[in-house]
């Protein structure tokens, strides 16, 4: 029999209510809504690490952060960890990659504090070349050679960077396609605008030669080259979008208007806020907000939140016409009938609860719970399932589809029973977060843990006296922290000794014990 196809798509910081099929009220995304319409959406999936690079290496391994040691932003995943990818090409799979891949360091720029740097460590060098994602590898026009496999892929389109300051294999064509691209992607040369959100501008590279198009094609083009193929394939597509800088090209600049979009949870619905949401707050009223960096969260107006929501939409409407095309390729394709299509994204972005933007340590739903949809072929029916998922089980549940043995030390378990909408594989999740610097007004990089169940969420801070508890059934929103709350003692002793079994269930139990001591 033959084994199925996967097309995954991935999407960068798109929070999961932010679709029409997850009932957002104005944004319009048909074309992902229809694979919802015959596949599993999933309500209640959640990254298993709020940030890029330790939650791309949770999907690749199938592991908790803590254990394959991708923890923090500016890190890379060891090319000693095994990847689903990896088996299925030993299962005979073609596999690519075609757009961000963020394993590896984006940047050769030295880390921006915590830590102080030790003459050596506690892992020795293992000869890995994890340089491979950095700038000076597509400094001119001509093709950079990826060395493949990477972690699995035979084929790497690398795409680096968010909206119009993508780089990798995209700048080197642009720069071939465009010979003014670095004036176009220079922001002192933005189109006019009114736009006051820090995080908005209006760029100057057309439609055609934005990241979005640029990936859509690349995939397009892939698909198109399996016809007849009798081989399996893989195929990993990662827009950066529709993370910051917000970004849209052409027409879906305009596409929203502000205007049409609500502030839902301003800070005042928050009834005691912690106190990074109060730091990020206090940095806008004495103005201070300027000196935060480009990547930290930050406190917002209402119209630069409207602005962001509004620019946000607009680079996942253009997703979504891509993901249109890619799907109309793939069934051109004639492989349409053997491929699983999985739609999921890395992290979410506060964009706006309780004014804050953009994502930081606090573990609320806007950043961990993000969209995850199974479309599958030989699925009888649509189904929504409300079952507690994370990350960490995309990778056994791809192998169990394709029939493929699953290695050791995967950390997921499979989702494939909950495709009805009845099954479910968890009692409660677990959330990891470790920042690479100090911000959010913690005075070292924040280390953070969550217990997340059917009803409550449980945060706790390393070296913080405060956390927080919600209970989901009573405050959907988290807008009331029970952490201090005389009668919720027992239900956060309970939560807490949940938490320690679920962190001790974490602890890699890769490689087993071979022989007895």
């Amino acid at each position: 029999m033959r084994r199925p196809n996967f097309l995954v798509i991935v999407t960068d910081q798109h929070r999961a209510d932010h679709l029409g099929c997850y009932g957002h009220p104005v944004l319009r995304t048909p074309h992902i809504d229809a694979l919802a319409a015959r596949g599993t959406r999933f309500e209640r999936f959640h990254a298993a690490s709020p940030v890029c690079m330790p939650n791309r290496a949770s999907l690749l391994t199938g592991r908790h952060p803590s254990a394959h040691g991708l923890r923090v932003n500016g890190g890379a995943l060891s090319v000693r960890a095994t990847t689903f990818v990896e088996q299925l090409r030993r299962a005979g799979y073609r596999t690519a990659s075609l757009g961000k891949s963020h394993v590896q360091p984006m940047t050769d720029r030295p880390a921006e504090g915590g830590a102080p740097v030790q003459a050596f460590d506690a892992w020795k060098d293992d000869g890995g070349d994890y340089t491979q994602e950095q700038p000076r590898h597509f400094a001119g026009t001509e093709r950079h050679p990826f060395h493949t496999p990477y972690y699995g892929y035979d084929e790497v389109d690398m795409v680096t960077f968010h909206g119009d300051q993508a780089g990798g294999h995209y700048l080197q064509w642009l720069r071939r396609h465009l010979p003014e691209a670095d004036r176009l992607r220079d922001r002192a040369n933005q189109l006019p605008h009114d736009y006051v959100c820090p995080q908005a501008y209006r760029t100057a590279i057309p439609e055609a030669f934005y990241p979005t198009s640029y990936i859509r094609d690349r995939a397009v083009d892939f698909l198109r080259g399996t016809r007849g193929q009798a081989q399996p394939f893989f195929a990993f597509v990662s827009f950066p979008d529709p993370h910051h800088p917000f970004t849209p090209p052409g027409r879906y600049w305009g596409l929203y208007d502000p205007a049409d979009f609500q502030v839902r949870l301003p800070f005042e619905a928050h009834r005691n806020p912690p106190p990074p949401i109060g730091w990020c707050r206090e940095r806008f009223l004495d103005g201070s907000r300027s000196r935060q960096g480009p990547h930290d969260s930050f406190f917002a107006t209402e119209r630069e939140i409207r602005e962001a929501m509004a620019l946000s939409a607009g680079m996942i409407a253009m997703i979504d016409d891509a993901v249109g095309d890619i799907v109309s390729a793939l069934e051109e394709s004639g492989q349409a009938e053997d491929t699983v299509i999985v739609f999921t994204s890395d992290h979410g972005d506060y964009l706006g609860d309780f004014n804050l933007v953009l994502k930081g340590a606090l573990a609320s739903r806007g950043i961990t719970r993000v969209p995850f949809i199974w479309c599958d072929p030989q699925q009888a029916a649509p189904a929504v399932s409300p079952a507690l998922a994370s990350t960490i089980d995309i990778a056994p549940t791809v192998l169990a589809r394709a029939g493929v043995e699953p290695y050791g030390g995967v950390q997921g378990r499979s989702l494939l029973g909950c495709l009805d909408g009845q099954g479910r594989v968890w009692d409660e999740l677990l959330v990891e977060y470790q920042d690479s610097r100090t911000r959010q007004g913690f005075q070292r990089p924040a280390s953070v843990r969550s217990l997340l169940t059917e009803r409550h969420r449980l945060s706790v801070y390393q070296d913080e006296s405060w956390g927080e508890l919600y209970d989901h059934h009573q405050d959907p929103d988290e807008t009331h922290n029970l952490w201090d709350a005389p009668d919720h003692r027992d239900t956060q002793s309970r939560l807490m000794q949940q938490l320690l079994r679920k962190m001790l269930s974490a602890v890699d139990p890769s490689p087993p014990a071979r022989y007895a001591a």
